[in-house]
């Protein structure tokens, strides 16, 4: 039996079917550090604590934003690791003070420390020197890491480390919850739509309204297309954030057409809005997954994406499940978007496509990639 600790950041509402599918896994012992249960500042998330069925703790914390700067502080980390006894121990990234304290921890204790990595070399997020020195400096020091995708897989190899110390636990949303709910709304089509408020047919992103996820190029996007497909085919945004009420008013001035900004849903609804649409499209500037394709394609929607997000190569092939685009081409993003709303067999056969594919990406097979990386870092006793 491998005893192992996770510890991540949050209690988010993806990862408790993973952490619970880990936890029923065959020789994992599995116990999981929360940094804090949720992030007011950025998620708007529900915490489904009823839904876990795992052991895990959530450390006293502090936490502020300075600027464009995250500073999460938490206190009882040493004596959290110290009485889990981990064989192995799994840190969800490397931005925090607790991830660096519990690699000093477990090189003391002799304990395997492996890493999640979600970074791509396509992140804008990295650049800094001084914070790509750092970084370098803990990969290095890592027993081995855990990667989501492909994109992340070849990053780590762009540090010199050794494809044998990376394993692929590819991310994953609760398939089966967003694929049943989708299917039940659609069973009550009529008084679903009617509730929603939703058009007929529209194109559907999700996500944070902020600058860096494509949105202001998906609404020029939408006002270049025909006028003919403008007015058949409406654009829904479901989420808020800091952009709202810039793109309300880009939204208001586009005629013929209909854009609706739904605000942030819980995931019930959210499964309702994935529902009803015709095609998905996540034109982010630069992402490390995307997790909210991975709930599209599990409602058996077509995708339109950007070539830079991390699930990208993973989930999406050109012409077979969707489109891939660059970043910030409004161009591109339009007449992918024309296409789609004109083709209808073509995003018939696409969403089945993506419908099995999706099946590829299971909390089950997240949680086997995760207990496979455990067990073939965990020290033999003798040692």
């Amino acid at each position: 039996m491998t005893r192992l600790v996770i510890l991540t950041e949050i209690i988010s509402p993806y990862r408790i079917p993973v952490f619970n599918a880990l936890a029923r896994h065959f020789g994992i012992d599995l116990h999981v550090i929360f940094l804090s249960e949720t992030d007011p500042t950025r998620r708007q998330w529900m915490v489904y604590k009823e839904e876990i069925q795992f052991s895990y703790e959530v450390l006293h914390s502090w936490r502020r934003r300075v600027g464009r700067y995250h500073i999460l502080l938490n206190r009882g980390l040493k004596v959290a690791l110290t009485k889990a006894k981990p064989d192995v121990l799994v840190c969800g990234g490397y931005n925090y003070l607790a991830s660096w304290h519990a690699l000093l921890w477990a090189r003391r204790k002799g304990a395997p420390y492996l890493v999640w990595v979600e970074s791509t070399a396509k992140d804008l997020r990295g650049g800094h020197n001084v914070v790509e020195l750092l970084k370098a400096r803990f990969l290095n020091s890592c027993s081995g890491f855990i990667v989501p995708g492909k994109a992340s897989f070849r990053y780590l190899q762009g540090f010199g480390i050794n494809e044998s110390r990376i394993f692929t636990a590819p991310n994953a949303v609760d398939t089966e919850f967003f694929a049943f709910h989708a299917e039940l709304a659609r069973r009550n089509a009529e008084h679903e739509r009617k509730s929603l408020g939703l058009p007929s047919r529209y194109f559907l992103f999700a996500g944070r309204l902020v600058e860096g996820k494509g949105i202001f190029e998906l609404i020029e996007a939408y006002g270049k297309l025909t006028a003919g497909v403008r007015s058949a085919v409406s654009l829904v945004f479901v989420g808020g954030g800091v952009s709202y009420d810039a793109l309300a008013q880009r939204a208001a001035a586009i005629s013929p057409g209909f854009v609706q900004l739904a605000g942030f849903q819980q995931r019930e609804q959210l499964a309702k809005y994935y529902a009803f649409a015709e095609t998905f499209v996540f034109p982010t500037h630069s992402d490390p997954w995307g997790l909210v394709v991975n709930e599209a394609m599990s409602c058996a929607l077509p995708i339109i994406c950007s070539n830079v997000a991390g699930c990208a190569e993973d989930l999406v092939s050109d012409g077979w499940n969707g489109r891939l685009i660059p970043p910030r081409d409004v161009s591109q993003l339009a007449s992918a978007m024309e296409e789609m709303a004109r083709e209808e067999g073509l995003r018939t056969t696409m969403a089945r496509h993506s419908a099995e594919r999706i099946q590829n990406c299971s909390p089950e097979i997240c949680a086997e990639g995760i207990a496979r990386a455990a067990m073939a870092c965990k020290v033999p006793a003798h040692v």
